[in-house]
C-alpha cells in the first residue's frame, strides 16, 4: 500500500453532508459573552487597560453596572416602554411566570402592529459575577479578582418581531 492519508478535520467530513434547515423555532438559546474577560487577570487589564483606570478597583464594575441600570430607565421612559418589578415568583399558583405579567403588553402591541421593545421586566437572580477582594496595607492596595455567584440585577427585555413573534432578550447589570 502506497501513499499517506491527508489530515481531515470536522470540516471536511461534514462540510457536503450537513445542512440546517429550520421549519420551526420553538426556542433558541444564545449565550454571549467576552472571551478576554473569563478570568480575574483579565478583568484587572480591562479596567485599567481598556478604560483607561489607573487602579483596577471593583468600584469600577459597580460604576459600570449603575450607569447601565440609569440607561434602561432613560431607554424605557424616552420609548414610554413600562419597567415592571417583579419581587418573586408567587409559588402559591403553578402558573405565575414573568411572561404572565408580560402578556397585556405583547398583546396590545400586536393588535397595535408596534413592534421592538414592549415591556421590561426587572428583578434579582443568582448569576456568576467577578467579586473583588482588597490585598495590602496603608496606601499600598491591589485588588484580586475572582468568580462567585451572587444576586444580580437582572432585566428581561421582551420583544415583539414581526417575523419571530415574541421573544426576550435577559442581561445582567
Amino acid at each position: 500500500m502506497t501513499g499517506t492519508a491527508g489530515v481531515v478535520n470536522i470540516n471536511d467530513v461534514l462540510g457536503d453532508h450537513v445542512a440546517l434547515e429550520v421549519e420551526c423555532v420553538e426556542r433558541l438559546l444564545v449565550n454571549a459573552y467576552v472571551a478576554s474577560l473569563q478570568v480575574g487577570g483579565q478583568v484587572s487589564r480591562f479596567i485599567t487597560g481598556h478604560l483607561g483606570k489607573p487602579i483596577a478597583s471593583a468600584a469600577v464594575l459597580g460604576a459600570i453596572g449603575n450607569r447601565f441600570r440609569r440607561d434602561v430607565k432613560r431607554f424605557a421612559d424616552a420609548q414610554e416602554i413600562p419597567i415592571l418589578m417583579l419581587q418573586g415568583r408567587d409559588r402559591s399558583r403553578w402558573d405565575d411566570r414573568k411572561l404572565d405579567h408580560v402578556r397585556p403588553y405583547l398583546d396590545a402591541a400586536e393588535r397595535e402592529r408596534r413592534f421592538g421593545v414592549v415591556a421590561i421586566v426587572a428583578g434579582q437572580e443568582f448569576a456568576w459575577v467577578f467579586s473583588a477582594r482588597t490585598h495590602g496595607k496603608g496606601k499600598a492596595l491591589w485588588f484580586e479578582f475572582f468568580r462567585e455567584q451572587r444576586r444580580v440585577g437582572v432585566y428581561y427585555f421582551y420583544v415583539l418581531d414581526p417575523d419571530f413573534g415574541p421573544g426576550f432578550i435577559k442581561i445582567c447589570a
